[in-house]
């Protein structure tokens, strides 16, 4: 692998056009699948309800279940297999009842259908609707200020182009990961969110490198005739080697949480398996690609106007 990126000359940012259209088409498809399906499927943390995790002795099937619940007419319910076949989750809106009694009913209902077997519920948790929206609009704000202070950072610390082109690599990678999560039905939880946040910090980390080292070549002595274009892919190849070793680190840590490391932490580990993988391709596609059509589309527009003033 090393040896791979000891001396790399790939031409990225040649090929950016392709990669805006696949960033489109990933992003497209997400938000046509988050419309189609009335948004995100928020956990009891966002949305309020009564979430019950019930184990049974043997495997009931979520139709049986869903059977024995329809009496108790508290609003439709959400019954996933959480882990293996013989557990469940099962979630019910916000009804006037309390947490206590949702249980109680719950239980007397399933303990009625002999057919379900011996059960054992293994936890209760009860959130609110207030208390879900007022969550909502604490996710929000988190994103908001996170990349607000992202692009504030960058400015300062390199130009505004590179701010607003880091804030729109982020952009990109959450709508890729909230589109990954509504195509494979995950909840979006406070874990998620944790996961998102991450993604964040992730993909920033990756783009400041890359800047850091264009504004140390250019500091030094530059080719003649080296197109800003060519400077910046020349930057991301220098940095090659350390996004894709930091990448498959991420990558392979992520990974076995996602597949060994239990239903609890399924979906953050999902939610970051997918962000690693955009995050990198977004430091080299996207942060980096737009910062060079920015400063192309402004040195033209600087060309043109000083032909105009010739020609006066």
């Amino acid at each position: 692998m090393i040896q791979l990126f000891r001396n790399p000359n790939y031409n990225f940012i040649g090929r950016r056009r392709w990669a805006y259209v696949a960033s489109v088409l990933f992003i497209a498809i997400g938000l046509v699948s988050i419309v189609t399906k009335h948004g995100l499927r928020y956990d009891i943390d966002f949305s309020g309800g009564t979430l019950l995790q019930v184990r049974f002795a043997e495997p009931p099937g979520v139709a049986k279940i869903r059977a024995s619940l329809a009496a108790l007419r508290l609003g439709d319910s959400i019954i996933q297999e959480f882990g293996d076949s013989r557990e469940f989750i099962i979630r019910m809106l916000t009804t006037g009842a309390s947490s206590e009694e949702v249980s109680r009913r719950v239980r007397s209902a399933l303990e009625t259908d002999r057919s379900l077997g011996t059960f054992e519920i293994r936890r209760v948790e009860f959130v609110g609707p207030q208390v879900g929206r007022d969550l909502q609009l604490q996710a929000v704000y988190a994103v908001l200020t996170g990349l607000v202070c992202i692009t504030l950072y960058i400015a300062f610390r390199f130009d505004l182009k590179g701010g607003v082109a880091a804030t729109a690599a982020v952009f990109h990678d959450v709508l890729v990961s909230l589109g990954a999560l509504s195509l494979t039905d995950r909840d979006f939880s406070l874990t998620v969110l944790a996961g998102l946040l991450t993604i964040i910090g992730y993909s920033v980390n990756d783009t400041i490198v890359a800047y850091d080292r264009l504004r140390e070549n250019r500091g030094k002595f530059v080719p003649k005739g080296q197109t800003f274009e060519q400077q910046m892919n020349t930057a991301i190849n220098q940095t090659l080697s350390r996004t894709v070793l930091t990448a498959l680190t991420v990558f392979f840590s992520t990974a076995i949480l996602l597949f060994f490391g239990g239903k609890v932490l399924e979906d953050m580990a999902f939610t970051l398996f997918v962000g690693v993988i955009t995050g990198t391709y977004s430091t080299i596609y996207i942060a980096g690609a737009l910062v060079v059509d920015w400063t192309n589309y402004v040195e033209g527009r600087l060309r043109r106007g000083k032909k105009a003033v010739a020609k006066a």
